[in-house]
């Protein structure tokens, strides 16, 4: 029989070879999909970029098009003390115990900040006291789940935290038994089948996005039966230049660069600060 000591340390190794290694660049680290995230700084909240810095353009957007993202999910677990919080599942729930959809905060800004409470069994300062402690080792937890040129994707990207810094007791911190989920096995979650797409975006990735956008409403030309068929290349007497519709297709190419990506190994980086309901701000 498998003792449960045993199956524990099995699964902190897999959580920690999972989200050790990170594609990072500027002080970003790129993830498998359009979110690019800021690495975490003391005393500022967690925020990223979610149009991959520009690539992307900011709902809305029609279903048929055919790069976008549909939402973004966030969690928080431990295989440590065997939590996951729910941070957002797109659903608002008051004191922002569960945020709401993430692409819908900060309107028309392209980072987004997380501005969550932390829940009343984190309460306390410095590591965990003792075996029965919420406090330490934990994964934020970010599913993306995008179209990107025509096909579908969800992916799912862990960044490494560890909650040993200061949150003070609250009577508006929401308890922990309302934003707990199952916590599902390595095996169950399957991160490494999500991200077969791999990391997009970083330096040197000459990953082409393709996107719908209105342009400026034109007359469409006469062509007549017998007219040779204009051809789709940008200049006269293509479809961009002589303007056929309201809606042309804009194919945003990201350059490569003659330096591949840097590639960090980072155990854990540093915590993050939510929101603090008693100033109703950020800050520790």
């Amino acid at each position: 029989m498998v003792s449960i000591r045993w199956l524990v340390t099995a699964l902190l190794l897999v959580q920690q070879s999972l989200a050790e290694n990170f594609t990072t660049s500027n002080g970003q680290i790129f993830t498998p999909g359009f979110v690019v995230l800021n690495a975490p700084q003391p005393n500022t909240p967690l925020g990223g970029d979610v149009t991959a810095n520009g690539k992307l353009e900011l709902p809305p957007h029609d279903d048929d098009d055919p790069s976008q993202i549909f939402n973004i999910t966030m969690f928080l677990y431990s295989y440590t003390t065997g939590r996951n919080f729910t941070i957002s599942n797109g659903t608002a729930t008051a004191n922002n115990a569960s945020l709401g959809e993430i692409m819908a905060q900060e309107s028309g800004s392209t980072v987004k900040h997380i501005n969550w409470v932390w829940p009343d069994c984190l309460v306390g300062d410095g590591a965990p006291d003792d075996d029965d402690s919420d406090r330490g080792t934990y994964n934020i937890s970010i599913r993306q789940n995008f179209r990107l040129n025509g096909e579908d994707h969800y992916t799912i990207f862990d960044v490494p935290i560890s909650v040993t810094n200061s949150i003070e007791d609250d009577d508006n911190r929401p308890s922990c038994d309302s934003l707990t989920n199952e916590l599902l096995s390595p095996g169950e979650i399957d991160a490494e089948t999500a991200n077969e797409i791999g990391v997009l975006f970083a330096p040197g990735d000459a990953t082409e996005v393709e996107t719908e956008t209105e342009t400026e409403a034109r007359a469409p030309p006469q062509h007549s039966l017998n007219s040779p068929e204009p051809d789709m290349s940008t200049g006269a007497g293509s479809l961009a230049a002589e303007g056929l519709g309201e809606v042309a297709l804009k194919r945003l190419v990201v350059c490569r660069m003659k330096v591949p990506p840097s590639t960090t190994v980072t155990k854990s980086l540093p915590t993050p600060d939510f929101y603090d309901p008693r100033t109703n701000s950020t800050g520790r």
